[in-house]
């Protein structure tokens, strides 16, 4: 069997790396080996958001690097799919893999069902039903040329029925459980700690969407409010290239000293920190879910989640961007008690997922 990875952004990374694990796994134990061939197409690209992921956690060193980003979403994809579909070509796989919700996502999954090669979706059946996300859009169009569809949670499994995709002769859809739950598992014993002076009890926030960092009010009245949060506990935030750029460039005001601006971290750096953190603000999905995974309490800086069951059991908290409602969410979160076992499976989505494409 032959499989392309297409990857992109940091996240899918951590998930394919997970995969990738499960399949050289199968290949030392089985008589039937997988061939797994993985496409960068650039998307996310500098040091600390790309190589270092391959380098510290093993993944396969890609086969295609296509070096496509700093376009717009159009042009961007539209380039994606070119390039994608003449790798497609040359390789002839029996699968190809997406991951998650990015333009790489969307345009590797477009590029294979045009090519009449199945795609699997890892991530898949996940809604935020906010369709001005461009992440909306991308995940809700992988899912439907898709014929294998890989779930977290069974709330994915709801969603992709209310959407008309059930398990049936042209979908396969299977709770697998969440790759990143394998992944927090697994390279935990290498979480390795920053050069930072960390406070006890810090916060730890990130800040990269659209929706945030291309709004400017919306911007400052996040830091507004983190500034304020910041006279309680110290706040780390590793900072996007995207963030950054907009601060420096629109002046965002950053009030108080015991805010901390630092380069973006490694996925062991990352670790460390949500182990050592009292809570977690952030507008990432995953994020938030690794928060839950380290039983640390989450403030969403966005107006809804794809991840529901986390604010269904009190475990995440949507703030929004108004700075009084981060605020009060702080106040209500920031002794949070947070058990989450069970939610996101049991930490072998990997094995699931490569037993289900032998199958």
């Amino acid at each position: 069997m032959k499989i392309v990875t297409v990857v992109g952004a940091r996240p899918q990374f951590v998930k394919a790396a997970v995969v990738s694990r499960a399949i050289k796994d199968h290949n030392e134990n089985n008589d039937s080996k997988i061939k797994e061939i993985i496409i960068h197409t650039g998307q996310h690209y500098d040091k600390n958001m790309s190589d270092v992921f391959f380098e510290e956690m093993l993944i396969p060193k890609p086969g295609y690097f296509l070096g496509i980003n700093g376009l717009s979403h159009g042009a961007m994809t539209g380039q994606m799919i070119e390039k994608i579909e003449e790798v497609l070509i040359e390789e002839s796989p029996d699968y190809v893999m997406v991951y998650g919700d990015t333009n790489s996502t969307l345009a590797g999954a477009l590029a294979a069902a045009k090519l009449n090669i199945p795609v699997a979706h890892v991530e898949s059946g996940l809604r935020s039903f906010n369709r001005r996300m461009p992440e909306e859009i991308n995940r809700v169009m992988t899912d439907h040329v898709s014929s294998i569809l890989f779930c977290p949670t069974e709330q994915a499994i709801i969603n992709l029925r209310n959407e008309g995709i059930v398990d049936n002769k042209i979908h396969k859809v299977i709770n697998s459980g969440d790759v990143m739950l394998d992944a927090v598992l697994y390279y935990k014993q290498h979480m390795k700690k920053p050069n930072l002076d960390l406070s006890e009890n810090f916060i730890l926030s990130t800040l990269h969407r659209a929706e945030n960092t291309d709004n400017i009010d919306r911007l400052q009245s996040i830091f507004d409010a983190l500034s304020t949060i910041s006279e309680d506990r110290q706040i780390v935030i590793p900072i996007h290239p995207r963030t950054r750029s907009v601060i420096d460039t629109h002046k965002i005001t950053v009030k108080g000293g015991n805010i901390k601006l630092t380069h973006p971290v490694s996925y062991f750096e990352m670790i460390y920190l949500l182990d050592k953190c009292s809570m977690v603000m952030t507008d990432s999905g995953g994020l938030q879910k690794e928060a839950c995974f380290f039983k640390k309490p989450c403030i969403t800086l966005r107006e809804e989640t794809e991840w529901v069951e986390l604010v269904d059991n009190g475990f995440n908290y949507i703030a929004g961007t108004d700075s009084e409602r981060i605020v009060n969410g702080y106040k209500r979160m920031k002794d949070k008690a947070i058990v989450c076992e069970g939610l996101y499976g049991d930490g072998n989505a990997g094995e699931k997922i490569v037993d289900n494409l032998i199958k």
